[in-house]
């Protein structure tokens, strides 16, 4: 029985996923999606990016005029047809980094109103397309902070975006007069478009007094000059951007649902705003499992994003912790898989 179960959660996970996959959602949006007379120009930034330009020029072909993928390492897969790609640094930025970015923005300048930058953007794009206004020492030691403090993406990003000439809408402020066309594939919880990936192509919505606030919360040390940054302003309005959204966690959990409901369970969505510790949300998802263990053929999905306080050189991430969370809580109660 455990075994089914087990087999069941996975092919959950497999067909959620696969519903949400960038091909599609690219192939989707692009459809839908009517240019303009001059040069499209391609920029791909994230984990998802190869698979996401790759969608995109097997839909539009010799359309694309040119174009520049900036991907994590081992993540390309093959050439794609006048389309540079590049390799970088995630979590932290690193020299390939910052010079994609500029490849990028070197692509991108001297356009006109009549051409678009077709701008598709994923998780991991803080990192990967960066060109930071601090030392890359500098970004590189606030990037680790960061990551270590236990800080949300939000919080993470408020400040990212301040020490950035391409993030908080700076990218698609340099585009103008071109269109952008954003396509995003959001790992944000709620799609705050201006966070995800630090909103290179979005209007800024967070304050300096947000930053500063993140700063002295989680006790993030800076240099005069970048303490200095926190108060610039970033763009409030971009009327050449339209954004398309796509791959959100809302529509990771309706896809679950939908694949749970095929295999004769009865779905039950307890939050697609999951924003907590790993092991908090362990203990969670436990909890329910041992009020309803005898109630019937109940799957229960919860879907956001956690955060682990670093200590030390431990194995695994954050979902391996919920799982090491949840068992503890479910041991020894009959066919129950988390």
């Amino acid at each position: 029985m455990i075994m089914n179960l087990r087999n069941d959660a996975d092919g959950i996970i497999q067909e959620s996923l696969a519903a949400i996959l960038p091909d599609a959602a690219v192939e989707k949006a692009l459809r839908g999606h009517t240019f303009g007379t001059g040069r499209i120009v391609l920029v791909a930034v994230g984990k998802a990016a190869w698979q996401m330009a790759r969608a995109a020029s097997d839909e539009l072909g010799t359309r694309i005029d040119r174009g520049v993928v900036v991907t994590k390492y081992g993540h390309i897969k093959d050439d794609i047809p006048n389309i540079t790609c590049h390799e970088a640094g995630h979590p932290v930025p690193d020299a390939n980094s910052f010079a994609a970015t500029q490849e990028a923005l070197d692509l991108t300048e001297g356009l006109t109103a009549e051409d678009t930058v077709l701008f598709l953007l994923s998780g991991g794009g803080s990192a990967l397309f960066e060109k930071p206004l601090i030392p890359a020492e500098e970004l590189k030691d606030l990037t680790e902070q960061l990551l270590a403090s236990g800080a949300d993406i939000v919080a993470v990003n408020t400040l990212r975006k301040r020490m950035s000439a391409v993030k908080g809408g700076r990218f698609a402020e340099h585009c103008a007069p071109a269109q952008v066309f954003t396509i995003v594939l959001s790992d944000i919880l709620g799609d705050p478009l201006d966070m995800i990936a630090s909103g290179p192509a979005y209007p800024d919505t967070s304050t300096a007094e947000d930053a500063h606030a993140v700063v002295k919360k989680y006790g993030i040390r800076l240099s005069a000059a970048a303490t200095k940054l926190l108060d610039t302003p970033l763009p409030s309005e971009l009327p050449n951007v339209t954004t398309h959204i796509t791959g959100s966690v809302r529509e990771l959990c309706a896809a679950a649902a939908e694949a749970a409901e095929r295999r004769g369970y009865t779905p039950v969505l307890l939050t697609d705003q999951l924003d907590c510790e790993a092991r908090e949300a362990g203990r969670f998802l436990a909890a329910i499992a041992r009020t309803h263990a005898h109630a019937g053929s109940f799957a229960y999905i919860a879907g956001g994003e956690t955060v682990v306080q670093l200590k030390g050189m431990g194995r695994g991430g954050r979902n391996q912790e919920i799982a090491l969370a949840a068992a503890d809580g479910i041991a020894g109660i009959p066919n129950v898989a988390v």
